[in-house]
């Protein structure tokens, strides 16, 4: 096991708070919006092995068996397959979707073939891997995943008294099955966004109205809606983001969000992990590149209630957080007062990050030296974390609470 030294990334939206707070550091004044814990090549974590700090994309290129097992690299190949991540959202994320596996293979290869440098601000492919992931909330957090009904839609664009979206409730009303969704998406990302700037303020000064008026339907999410029109004036992606399911979560729940989930995080800090890919299509709410068509072909139009999980109650006090994904496995411990120590014995690499308090990882025959190694013992607080190869064995003990990044069984 090794400690990691991980890099925080400072994107706009985020707080310039929660990381410093979880980390007891004294704020920057800048936004750090995600502290990456992997392999990642654009943020690699770094760990000691005795001759000073190594990126860890390194130390698993130079023995990807070693590091991974032989499981994990003949699954998943010779690199890690997930990614782990503190993320502090102070102002709304673009709205958003992900590829799966055939689609960004095949849009990646094709993006490849027609010379698109990988840094284009209009390439939609970075990578040929789908990205599902999964967000614990550590606070309250707020978000929106999934589309709503189109009926419930509808009624929420009507209370806004804007005659120019009155077409697009129409539309949804009368039309109450999914295929209303994406008339009504590509209706939206298809006008002129100079056009739709005036009708768009509008809708956010009647989301703001509404949001203060006691009593009315869907308060909390005109709320929402006018918070993240203040982040982008006039962005025809809050029409788009109107047809999603407002979503709020209270700490230790979380949201899976797999491929064509349009989704976008509003506020809130968060553990989130998915498969390592770089792979995004926006659908507004953001200067960035929307790529209308390609967007309506990877985004999933079904309406459903968003789910919302728990963890589930397993072996030797583990909490699972179950997804329908092979790349990654996220759980938490939560260590009581004098509770005994837990394995965590396992033929897949893992990170483990504290959140809360203060854990103990040990090695066989540990003593207390605070470095890591064989027979060694490791003490975490909030926000640290560290890495341990396939098959080494640990123990966890102290107080706190500990999320387990690590693959499938």
């Amino acid at each position: 096991m090794n400690r990691l030294l991980n890099t925080v990334r400072p994107y706009a939206w985020g707080s310039t708070t929660a990381i410093p707070a979880l980390l007891g550091t004294e704020p920057t004044g800048e936004p750090q919006a995600e502290l990456w814990m992997g392999a990642h090549p654009g943020a690699p974590s770094r760990l000691d092995c005795g001759a000073g700090p190594e990126a860890l994309d390194a130390l698993i290129d130079a023995d990807p068996a070693a590091e991974l097992g032989d499981a994990t690299v003949k699954r998943f190949g010779p690199r890690l397959p997930f990614l782990l991540k503190v993320l502090a959202a102070g102002a709304p994320l673009s709205v958003q979707v992900h590829p799966d596996l055939a689609q960004a293979r095949a849009g990646f290869a094709d993006e490849e073939a027609r010379g698109v440098p990988l840094d284009a601000p209009h390439r939609n492919y970075k990578d040929a891997n789908h990205k599902p992931e999964m967000l614990v909330a550590l606070s309250p957090f707020e978000g929106l995943c999934g589309f709503r009904r189109p009926t419930e839609a509808a009624a929420l664009i009507d209370a806004l008294g804007v005659d120019a979206l009155v077409p697009y409730a129409d539309i949804l009303r009368a039309h109450p099955e999914d295929g209303a969704l994406r008339e009504v998406l590509a209706a939206v990302l298809g006008a002129d966004p100079a056009e739709m700037a005036g009708t768009v303020h509008a809708a956010a000064e009647a989301a703001a109205r509404l949001a203060a008026t006691p009593g009315t339907p869907y308060a909390a999410d005109y709320a929402a809606y006018a918070g993240a029109a203040r982040h982008f004036p006039g962005d025809r992606g809050l029409v788009a983001a109107m047809l999603l399911n407002h979503v709020r979560l209270q700490p230790g729940e979380a949201l899976y969000l797999g491929a064509g989930v349009p989704h976008a995080y509003l506020d809130g800090l968060g553990v989130e992990i998915m498969a390592n890919s770089d792979n995004v299509l926006r659908c507004g709410l953001t200067p960035k590149h929307i790529d209308v068509p390609e967007l309506l072909r990877i985004v999933r139009f079904e309406a459903d209630d968003p789910a919302v999980l728990r963890p589930e109650a397993g072996p030797d006090g583990e909490e699972l957080y179950a997804a329908p994904i092979d790349e990654f496995r996220l759980s938490r411990y939560v260590l009581a007062p004098g509770s005994g120590p837990r394995t965590l014995d396992r033929d897949a690499p893992q990170i483990l990050l504290c959140t809360a308090g203060q854990v103990r990882l040990r090695t066989p025959d540990a003593t207390p030296s605070g470095a890591a190694g064989p027979g060694t013992e490791l003490l975490l607080g909030p926000g640290e974390s560290c890495w341990i190869r396939a098959g080494e064995h640990t123990e966890l003990g102290g107080e706190g609470t500990v999320f387990r990044a690590t693959v499938a069984a």
